[in-house]
């Protein structure tokens, strides 16, 4: 699953022939409102924004929920709106909040018993039967892989439908964690961060049923962005970069939007 921070970046994923899409909390918090990734913005601006890319695609859209936006009982509020909105799931994370990125030192964990009333809070306030629950634990960083393996096992007892080890280390380590789990489970694949790149076969065959690149796109689109106003500054035209930009019957076709009669074939059309 691509991580995508707006609809028309995933409008790209479901065209490229994806099954699903990923919805990154990093990538809403930095492409859309230029924010860290701290956990700043509101339920009601992920589930609003999240809700826009769901609405345009067909395939199953995925959303970082964070810590679900408070307690237990924001959780299960956190699973309303995002049902509400469209969404076929969402992962939980047993960070405390202000949280941090994954991949960072520095983050802090709630009580696993304090996680496990969350997910049961959000498995009870699930009215699809299908809405996907996934528990992110952040332990490997702070209890170690044994903490981690321990914290997953007792989320799935509460209620999670599938489990996100986050920032595990080594393929070993993935391997291993695979082998303790008996639900589906999700590896994140992201750059610059503390696990091993390995590819989705790869990783389909260590157990893993979910593979994200959570800001993979966003991170090439930033950097030829930032490549194209150097040049613009620069040279004061765009004429160089015209056949490296989508062009305006591209960006039409993706859109599903014929300006000849002025039409506009509507949502996950």
């Amino acid at each position: 699953m691509p991580g995508v921070p707006n609809a028309s970046i995933a409008r790209q994923v479901e065209r490229a022939g994806f099954d699903a899409v990923y919805i990154s909390g990093a990538g809403l918090a930095n492409c859309t409102a230029g924010l860290p990734d701290i956990g700043l913005l509101t339920l009601t601006e992920v589930a609003m924004l999240a809700g826009f890319i769901a609405k345009t695609v067909k395939i199953p859209a995925i959303v970082d929920a964070d810590t679900g936006f408070g307690g237990a009982e924001n959780a299960a509020r956190t699973i309303y709106e995002l049902e509400s909105a469209g969404l076929a799931g969402c992962h939980l994370e047993d960070q405390e909040f202000p949280k941090r990125c994954g991949h960072l030192a520095g983050k802090s964990l709630i009580a696993s018993a304090d996680m496990e009333e969350k997910i049961a809070a959000a498995v009870a306030a699930k009215r699809d039967k299908d809405f996907l629950l996934i528990a992110r634990t952040d332990a490997r960083a702070i209890e170690n892989f044994g903490g981690a393996v321990k914290r997953a096992q007792a989320y799935v007892a509460a209620g999670a439908d599938a489990i996100f080890p986050e920032a595990l280390q080594t393929k070993r380590e993935f391997r291993d964690f695979a082998k303790e789990m008996e639900v589906p489970l999700l590896a994140n694949m992201t750059e610059f961060g503390k696990s091993p790149l390995l590819p989705f076969d790869e990783l389909r065959e260590l157990g893993y049923r979910m593979v994200i690149f959570p800001q993979s796109a966003f991170r090439v689109s930033m950097k030829a962005t930032a490549e194209f106003l150097r040049d613009l500054k620069a040279r004061g035209n765009q004429r160089d970069w015209l056949e490296r930009m989508q062009t305006r019957e591209e960006l039409y076709h993706l859109l599903d939007y014929d300006p000849r009669g002025d039409s506009w074939t509507g949502y996950r059309s």
